[in-house]
């Protein structure tokens, strides 16, 4: 009986030490690590990032980490205030040349007036995706549509071989491609009158921006953008967020026309005046 139990013994302990080597020779994800999630496919066998998404974050208020404060309208107290924010600034430094740096700081102290989304001009780009307002994106195997609630913007990323914008404009020119499980989107000829944030951080029309969306689960989208501009900035900067699918029933865009709003602070006593 002895000797039989210690067959076992051992036989137990063959098989376990057999067990175990197999599976250190497994490869195991580094510690903090989770696989890569990988998207459904589209027809045409691309990841599929159709879908309503939108920003959960204080990034158009500023895109660099920042306290609460005060709201452009005293009197009405705590509502429309700045809240707070850890920012999106990769490092939350805005590597500025000295000029733009002045620049910047006038834009701030009077961001009410200066600030494109006062006045309901389009947002550009990186702006749009981090605006608090939802935007949806559509894909087709020859090019992808993005269209943004605020102000009913849009624009067609072109998915063939890259092409030249016609002109500068507020939402540039976007010529995109996959890598992978992720959409890249270089974009350029914008303008150089959108800002990043109601904080004054500004661009020139020599603005480059290299957009990266990539589906980490099945309700969020990383999204990442390279900033490059050399008339303002020493060297390029990045910023990066999460983007979060809008996931309730029946949920669209819906129409926000806002150049109505702006009217009287544009045009003053020229604005459209309300029919009786």
């Amino acid at each position: 009986m002895r000797n039989r139990i210690s067959d076992s013994l051992v036989l137990s302990l063959i098989v376990g030490v057999a067990l175990t080597s197999v599976l250190f020779l497994v490869p195991q994800p580094a510690a903090g690590q989770t696989p890569t999630y990988r998207a459904p496919r589209t027809a045409d066998g691309k990841p599929n990032l159709n879908g309503i998404w939108q920003a959960l974050n204080a990034a158009d208020w500023d895109i660099q980490g920042h306290a609460a404060a005060q709201g452009p309208v005293p009197s009405l107290g705590a509502a429309f205030s700045v809240p707070p924010d850890l920012g999106v600034v990769e490092g939350d430094e805005i590597p500025y040349l000295p000029a733009a740096a002045a620049k910047k700081k006038e834009n701030q102290v009077n961001w009410v007036k200066l600030d494109p989304e006062i006045k309901c001009y389009l947002p550009g780009i990186p702006r749009a995706a981090y605006l608090p307002y939802p935007f949806q994106i559509v894909q087709s195997q020859k090019d992808i549509l993005m269209s943004y609630q605020y102000a009913g913007a849009v624009r067609v990323i072109n998915m063939g071989t890259p092409t030249k914008a016609p002109a500068e404009s507020w939402m540039g020119w976007s010529n995109g491609r996959w890598e992978g499980e992720t959409l890249v989107i270089d974009v350029t000829s914008l303008n150089g009158d959108t800002w990043f944030d109601h904080a004054g951080n500004f661009h020139s029309d020599a603005l480059h921006v290299v957009e990266r969306y990539t589906a980490r689960s099945a309700d969020t989208l990383n999204y990442e953008a390279t900033i490059e501009d050399p008339k303002t900035f020493s060297r390029p900067w990045k910023i990066s967020m999460p983007l979060y699918r809008r996931v309730e029933k029946n949920a669209r865009l819906l129409e926000f026309k806002c150049p109505e709003f702006a009217e009287e602070l544009m045009y003053g006593p020229l604005g459209k005046k309300p029919s009786n």
